[in-house]
């Protein structure tokens, strides 16, 4: 009896889960060009500020001989002066391959990495793509976390990025 007491009680001191969900849904475009390369794609969070950055992907040209995919990082600009400069490539679980032009999707649980030591507070997702004998592109899409009710927030790139949706469910 007073064992299952002493379940009942932890069971309610720990509370209801608080776990929440992150989906980003990235529109990668076929472009029109002589020479089409695969976009490198960076993904983080930032502190609404510009402060602490969460690095959430990077897809790149991990297949490459001896690693030289990774020299072209720094092309996205600003993912390598926030966060890529410190990284020894490729990071377990963050970085993959490069992605062919369509929708693609990548989900995050609030209680594993990346998203588990983000405190509540108002943040950015930050998406940037560069692409060789292509362009550059940024796109930022603000949100609260943890989300109290599901929400949704979008941007559209011009050429790199087509449409990007960030969906938090709580």
């Amino acid at each position: 009896m007073r064992l299952l007491i002493s379940a009942a009680l932890t069971t309610l001191a720990a509370g209801p889960s608080l776990a929440s969900e992150a989906t980003i849904s990235i529109d990668i475009p076929q472009l029109n060009v002589v020479e089409y390369h695969k976009p490198y794609v960076a993904m983080w969070v930032e502190a609404a500020d510009g402060g602490k950055v969460t690095n959430l992907a990077v897809w790149y040209e991990v297949n490459n001989k001896k690693n030289e995919g990774a020299k072209w990082l720094k092309d996205m600009r600003q993912w390598w002066r926030r966060a890529g400069r410190e990284l020894t490539m490729p990071v377990d679980g963050l970085s993959s391959p490069t992605r062919a032009p369509g929708t693609h999707q990548i989900k995050f649980d609030s209680a594993d990495k990346p998203l588990d030591g983000l405190t509540p507070g108002s943040y950015q997702l930050v998406i940037e793509a560069a692409r060789e004998v292509g362009g550059r592109e940024l796109l930022k899409i603000p949100f609260e976390w943890p989300p109290k009710a599901p929400a949704t927030g979008e941007a559209k790139g011009e050429r790199e990025l087509g449409a990007v949706t960030l969906k938090l469910t709580p």
